[in-house]
């Protein structure tokens, strides 16, 4: 395959699911020989991908705004610039940036255009510029489905589903070193001998925590030892939420069994200390990256039979799932896995990165082949 030159263009590179995403898929097309340029406002991930070996064009592509308009004639000449072969789109916003810059070009100068549905979007028409790529990634079944259902215009034949890839030398079975773990139980020896349960995501009404909290009440009614970690911080504006989770858990008499380890930067080795992994969210989510986390470093995975969360449980440990919303029967699963771990927890490679960047390189290279038949006789 011929080296390409990819553009992701994504609204800012700052903490979040997406973000680390392109960063990591930019990191293995340099590894791959490949030209990587990132387009976005800017933020603290800039470095970490510039030291990868990727380029990092600043432009305002995050703006809400009709504002936001008056950059596509440079966000146009950007491109004509740089010339790439693919233009990758993973947010609304941008993408109709680069939309309406395309439009603009000369067919004949245009670079393949490829968006990622990352989410299960609101069904409208602002929503609706994800779809109107060349080729489309649904980044779960759950997803792919949505795009199906909800945007009948879309053309099911340019829609690719690919997992988004977890990086094996994060997530693996030795997560959680010696050391590491020497340090946690001497900063919190109350948790010594304890069977944790971990509950991880950023503290939000919809990611569970609520549910867990009640989770954990039926739990330790018969397991004492156990000891719930909620792992994840709370927005600035969000504070309250965390206090309402706190009084929550007090009212509930679980104050001396859970415990609020606020957002941390090492979450692969809380997987690799954890007895269980949970996840609860009270509405489908698209992908649900904490589950296949934890399954990469062995620990075993209680979660909602629902949305793209359960997909890599169905494949790695289906008896892991148990029905929506029923925090008794969660509870049940969770006792069943202290007295019983699972054994010889293997996910599927399609859930790590290196498959997913073979399988958008892959779209990648159908679609050049489809718009310059003279660059796929070089492939």
């Amino acid at each position: 395959m011929s080296p390409f030159t990819v553009i992701q263009i994504l609204p800012a590179l700052n903490a979040g699911g997406v973000e680390r995403g392109t960063v990591e898929f930019a990191r293995e097309l340099v590894k791959q020989g490949h030209r990587s340029i990132v387009i976005s406002n800017g933020g603290g991930m800039v470095q970490q991908l510039t030291q990868q070996g990727s380029e990092h064009i600043e432009l305002p592509v995050h703006r809400k705004s009709l504002r936001s308009l008056l950059w596509v004639n440079r966000l146009r000449r950007t491109i004509e610039e740089i010339r790439p072969d693919i233009v990758h789109v993973r947010s609304r916003i941008p993408a109709w940036m680069m939309w309406l810059a395309w439009q603009q070009m000369k067919p004949q100068q245009r670079p393949g255009l490829v968006s990622t549905f990352h989410g299960l979007y609101s069904v409208n028409a602002y929503s609706a510029i994800m779809g109107k790529a060349q080729r489309v990634i649904a980044i779960s079944d759950c997803v792919h489905q949505y795009i199906l259902d909800n945007y009948p215009k879309v053309d099911p034949n340019i829609i690719t589903r690919i997992y988004r890839g977890l990086d094996p030398e994060s997530f693996n079975p030795q997560a959680c070193s010696d050391a590491w773990r020497t340090d946690f139980f001497r900063e919190h020896p109350h948790l010594q001998g304890k069977r944790l349960i971990l509950m991880p995501g950023r503290l939000s009404r919809w990611k569970g925590q609520e549910a867990f909290i009640e989770m954990m009440g039926h739990l330790i009614k018969h397991n004492p030892d156990a000891h719930g970690l909620i792992v994840g911080g709370a927005e600035a504006n969000k504070q309250h939420y965390l206090d309402e989770l706190k009084q929550q858990s007090a009212h509930a008499g679980l104050s001396e069994h859970i415990t609020f380890m606020g957002h941390r930067s090492d979450i692969q080795a809380f997987y690799g200390l954890a007895d269980v992994t949970c996840h609860m969210s009270n509405k489908a989510e698209p992908f649900g990256r904490t589950v296949p986390e934890a399954l990469a470093t062995g620990c075993p995975v209680v979660a909602y039979d629902r949305g793209g969360a359960a997909e890599s449980l169905k494949q790695a440990l289906p008896a892991g799932l148990v029905t929506a919303d029923n925090t008794q029967e969660f509870a049940e699963r969770v006792a069943d896995f202290l007295h019983q771990p699972p054994s010889n927890i293997q996910l599927p490679q399609d859930f790590y990165l290196e498959a997913q960047a073979r399988h958008t390189l892959a779209v990648y290279q159908d679609l050049m082949a489809t718009i310059s038949p003279q660059r796929a006789d070089l492939l």
